[in-house]
């Protein structure tokens, strides 16, 4: 549907919406609500680099995690499309993990964050 008046007008292609500060809250709820999850950073971490990793390697690096919230936890990573998955029809099964291109975006954007957090001022 095209829109006529300016003020409700699409954006030109290529250039993101202003942020207003409800907006702004909002999209940066919902990227972290998609690292939210007490594993979720580990993972990424390891896969990090163009990283390709077998579930048992993945399982192996992180040895507190059970199986059980280790599937979970790459299942959202998945579906919320950070993570690839790929199963080969073998026997016995094999399953392999890596960052898609836009999960592996996120490295500077974390990288970032862990320098933020290396600047908190000490508590007196």
């Amino acid at each position: 549907m095209a829109r006529t008046h300016k003020k409700v007008s699409n954006p030109p292609a290529g250039q993101r919406p202003a942020y207003t500060p409800v907006s702004a809250a909002e999209g940066l709820m919902e990227a972290l609500r998609m690292l939210e999850g007490r594993w979720k950073l580990m993972i990424l971490f390891h896969l990090f680099g163009g990283k390709v990793l077998r579930f048992s390697e993945l399982e192996r690096a992180i040895p507190a995690v059970t199986q059980k919230m280790l599937a979970q936890q790459l299942r959202q990573l998945e579906r919320d499309g950070i993570v690839r998955r790929t199963a080969y029809p073998e026997v016995p099964p094999r399953v392999e993990y890596c960052l898609t291109e836009w999960g592996q975006s996120l490295c500077p954007a974390l990288d970032a964050l862990l320098k933020w957090c290396e600047l908190r001022p000490a508590s007196d």
